[in-house]
């Protein structure tokens, strides 16, 4: 049997994950009184983002402890089971590197890792490709090798409503933070090469729809063969324009919906928006 494992940056909140058959470890959300979340169990994404609001100092998010994962990959062990992680980007946060060190401490050998060297929606695709492939039969590798491919043509676009989250949680440097929130300008990001990156800007939120699906456009077209994840911080009424376009201009099924969790809703900030998916030249054996 193959366990998949991921961690709480691909916001697959605990019900999906027990139905994907995935297990997730969480990483950590440190408030300014010190208390410690655990994402995706202890609070719902809308409480923390009303809890966000009213913070004076930015909450911290921290990678899991080793120990999380040198239990699973004992355990997995112990019943002759092989382990696929899957982790958001190694340049984000040390959890990549993390999960690797605990399997050199638990001394085991039958785990392979692919880094998604995205996040968030990006990495929860991944995630589910790799469900959809071990179902179908493949063997750990060849599932890791398609994966290693399909990142190739994984595409993560987001209109982010203020820069302020992101360069304060030291994720965008301080000069492009300003540079975006100027004038009433709504930035868009992506990650390029497992970093956050700048993907364009436009002037209020009707601007950064039309960006957004521009961008969409340069990136390759969406696959219709894949899944595609329309995600949101605050109100599910963000993604609507998104659900509208795949319906009326890509005469496409809508995309999966979910809400962005504490790990990245604490970088990315309330009124965040975006969409993950695979380019039309992905082409998997």
């Amino acid at each position: 049997m193959i366990r998949i494992l991921t961690d709480s940056a691909s916001d697959i909140l605990p019900a999906e994950a027990e139905q994907l058959g995935v297990t997730v470890i969480p990483l950590n959300v440190t408030l300014e009184d010190g208390s410690i979340l655990r994402d995706g169990i202890d609070m719902t994404p809308t409480e923390y983002y009303a809890h966000l609001a009213s913070c004076r100092k930015l909450p911290t998010t921290s990678q899991p402890s080793p120990e999380l994962f040198e239990k699973f990959y004992l355990e997995a062990a112990a019943a002759g089971d092989e382990v696929l992680g899957i982790f958001l980007s190694h340049e984000l946060s040390g959890t990549w590197q993390c999960a690797k060190l605990a399997a050199d401490l638990a001394n085991v050998d039958n785990v392979l890792f692919v880094d998604s060297a995205t996040v968030c929606l990006g990495e929860s695709l991944l995630v589910r490709l790799a469900v959809q492939l071990r179902d179908a039969g493949k063997t750990l590798v060849q599932i890791a090798t398609d994966l290693e491919h399909a990142k190739e043509h994984l595409h993560l676009v987001a209109a982010i409503d203020d820069l302020k989250y992101l360069r304060k949680g030291g994720r965008l440097p301080a000069a492009v933070a300003v540079a975006g929130g100027m004038l009433g300008i709504k930035p868009l990001i992506t990650i390029k090469d497992g970093k956050v990156a700048m993907a364009g800007k436009a002037r209020g939120l009707p601007g950064a729809y039309v960006a957004l699906f521009k961008k969409i456009e340069e990136l390759g077209g969406i696959s219709p063969d894949f899944t595609a994840v329309a995600g949101y911080s605050s109100s599910l009424r963000e993604v609507q324009p998104i659900e509208n376009y795949f319906r009326e201009n890509l005469h496409m099924g809508e995309p999966l919906v979910r809400q962005i969790g504490c790990v990245i809703g604490t970088h990315a900030g309330p009124g965040a928006f975006g969409l993950a998916f695979f380019d039309k030249e992905l082409v998997l054996e």
